[in-house]
Formats: structure tokens, sequence, C-alpha cells
């Protein structure tokens, strides 16, 4: 592997010779073979880190990388079994949520949030300092019929005080619908609040949403799918898809699940192992998915 100045100068996303078309061309980094199911990404900018996390059927622990990939701290949650841990994001001090919210049947009736405080993170376990659980109140059946299989979610991060929720559609029938729900950031049993809609396209492996993440400055935040990217900036904090969003292709298509922000700029997405292939992270230079004034 180069050295690791030479990968911070890597830039996943290129020009291509042909007009405006992006597509991911080089590796940012390998991770190790342990992760190959990596369903959450954090990227901490006080010590240049990734926190991530496996999605069900895997330990209840979280992984601390380097920028070369290696797993430098291994954090155990005690008490907590990983039901189906599917993203991982962050509040403005530094302290780490888990979204078990994975949801795939529709079955689920204990959807949590677990909060981990940030300094617990240098420990090698760790009890959650809060858990918050809550209910789509939508929902009425357990599983809805397979036309109305819209309460799986892979996505959420935090923004002013509450959590938003990207659900994940498996619905029969495909036609790109996410649901947006906001969560408070507050211990105990919520109903959550579904606030908006959000729809994509009619093909599930370029619109299912898989991730989401907010830019440190809270101006733009990112949503993912296997092979596309949705920039929305403007948003307003009360109609959070109001604001100005931009569909990007990937030209590359994989089980990405998780997506970070290094930067106001700068993407890291990773992606699942999958037919051999995948279990990278890769680096995204935000401004070349914008359009172009």
């Amino acid at each position: 592997m180069k050295a690791l100045s030479n990968l911070l100068l890597l830039s996943l996303v290129t020009l291509t010779s042909c007009g405006n078309k992006k597509e991911i061309t080089n590796d940012y980094l390998t991770l190790p073979n342990q992760l190959k199911e990596v369903s959450g990404l954090h990227y901490n900018p006080s010590n240049s880190t990734f926190w991530t996390l496996q999605d069900s059927g895997n330990k209840n622990e979280l992984y601390q990388l380097d920028t070369l990939g290696n797993i430098v701290h291994t954090l155990k949650i005690t008490k907590e079994k990983n039901i189906d841990w599917e993203e991982l994001t962050a509040d403005r001090i530094g302290n780490l949520y888990i979204g078990d919210f994975g949801n795939n049947k529709n079955q689920r009736k204990d959807l949590r949030i677990l909060k981990i405080n940030k300094e617990d993170l240098t420990n090698q376990k760790a009890t959650p300092a809060a858990i918050i659980t809550f209910e789509y109140p939508e929902q009425t059946a357990f599983p809805p019929k397979d036309t109305e299989l819209l309460y799986d979610a892979e996505a959420f991060f935090f923004y002013n005080d509450d959590f938003y929720i990207f659900t994940k559609n498996r619905s029969k029938a495909f036609d790109g619908t996410s649901l947006v729900y906001k969560v408070p950031n507050i211990p105990g049993h919520h109903k959550a609040e579904h606030v908006q809609t959000f729809k994509g396209c009619n093909i599930y492996k370029q619109c299912a949403i898989t991730g989401a993440a907010i830019s440190p400055d809270e101006n733009t935040f990112v949503l993912l799918s296997h092979s596309k990217i949705w920039i929305v900036d403007g948003f307003n904090p009360n109609a959070i898809m109001d604001g100005k969003i931009t569909e990007r292709k990937l030209h590359h298509v994989s089980q990405k699940e998780s997506i970070t922000f290094k930067d106001n700029n700068t993407l890291y997405l990773a992606d699942e192992v999958k037919d051999k292939k995948g279990g990278k992270i890769y680096k995204v230079d935000l401004g070349d998915l914008k359009p172009k004034p």
C-alpha cells in the first residue's frame, strides 16, 4: 500500500474525456478482512480516524480505523445485541449514535438509537449512555403487505437536536419512495414524525437509500444508494427535502451502505464485500459532483 501522504492525494471521482461523466477510478483504501459488512461510517477530524460498525449477524462492536485502513481500536458495546446496526452518526460534541433500526422484513417493534459518550470511546468496553426507541406511526401491520414495505432504514444523521431517518423501500414494484422521519435526541420512546417523502427512480439498485450524512457546517447533506449520490443544499430545517437537490451517478455499482464527510467539500463512501468485490473506502470530491455555475 502506498504511503499515507500519497493516499491522501487520491481523488476517486475523476472527469473522463466524455464531457461531464464522472466515475470512481481508484480505491482509497481496503478495509480489513474482518470488516466485510460495514454498514455505517463516521470520520473524526480531530484525530483523522474513521469509526465504523457492521450490521446484523456481527459483533456488538465499534471499530476505529486509521487512514490506511488499519483497526487501531475496538470498542465492545456491552448489554446490547447487534440486532441490525445499520448506521452511525455523531453530534457536535463527538458523541456517537448507533442506528439499530435495520428492518429488512418490516417486522421489528424494537427500533433503537444507542448513544455512546465521547469519553467512552477510548475504553475497551462501553455501555450506551442513553437509548432512544421509536416507532413509525404510519406502520400498522408487522409486516405490511408486499407493496407497503417502507419501514426498513439504513440512513440517518443528527441535525438541530433531532435524528433524521430516511427509510429504505423494500416494496414490491419499487418506485423509489423513501419516507423521511424525525426523532428527538431524548432518551425514552417516541413516535417518529413523518416530515416529508423523498422519491428517486424506480430501479432498486440505483435509488434505494442506504446511507446519509450532513456536512460539518450543516449546510449540505447527502443521500447514498448503490450507484448514486443526492446532494441537498439550502434546505429548510422545517422541510428538509425542500432544498436544492442535485443527483449524481457514480458510474460504479457496489453494495455501498456508508457515507460520511471528511470536511465540507470531501466525502468518504464505503461498500460491503459481495461476490469477492468491494470492502473499500472511496474518497469523493463533493465539488466535482455539484453542477458548475
